[in-house]
């Protein structure tokens, strides 16, 4: 479990097709106090298990099934990832319930700034437009947040300066595919509505 406040950006030193599975390489510095392999870690807030642990760089299995799902194949050498420790038992908890189990890859279609405010604009299918409500929470690479605006198939989030420092969402781009998980409460209300 995460609650999507990233701890910081790790940067990628590569990610290699391997035998019997992916690997994706990054180095990183503040998450890896007290992390061991075996332990779990959401990477741009799909929850990865880090399977090495060398002088600051850390290792991850990736499935074919999480790159077709994430956009985690996009990544190349310097890319920069959100990274967040899953929650420890006696941890504070802020941001939102979050799986690190992505739903989607949505596309961002707009960022820009717009008087002090930054406005961040993202499509994604429209059969999972029922789990996205206004004030509602959305996990976007890993970064908890909420919904200003929702339309059938995009939503609208604003970023505050602290997140867009902390995190990779300052530099991102239109076109760019991000990791969308919708908010778990809202998943479990639409089921068991039916």
């Amino acid at each position: 479990m995460f609650t999507g406040l990233v701890e910081e950006a790790g940067r990628v030193l590569d990610l290699a097709e391997k035998k019997s599975a992916w690997r994706l390489r990054l180095r990183a510095k503040k998450i890896l106090r007290g992390l061991r392999v075996g332990d779990s870690v959401a990477v741009n807030g799909c929850c990865l298990t880090v399977s090495g642990k060398t002088n600051g760089v850390l290792a991850f299995d990736l499935l074919e099934e999480t790159l077709r799902r994430t956009n985690l194949g996009d990544l190349h050498k310097d890319s920069l990832v959100n990274l967040e420790r899953s929650v420890a038992r006696n941890g504070r908890f802020g941001g939102h319930f979050v799986t690190g189990h992505i739903d989607c890859t949505g596309i961002v279609k707009t960022f820009r700034r717009s008087g002090k405010n930054y406005h961040l604009l993202v499509s994604f299918p429209k059969k999972l437009h029922k789990f996205a409500a206004e004030k509602g929470s959305i996990t976007i690479d890993g970064v908890s947040l909420t919904i200003a605006e929702v339309g059938s198939t995009h939503l609208t989030v604003w970023l505050i300066p602290h997140t867009l420092k902390l995190t990779t969402l300052s530099s991102i781009k239109p076109n760019v595919r991000v990791n969308l998980e919708f908010d778990l409460l809202a998943k479990y209300a639409e089921r068991m509505a039916r």
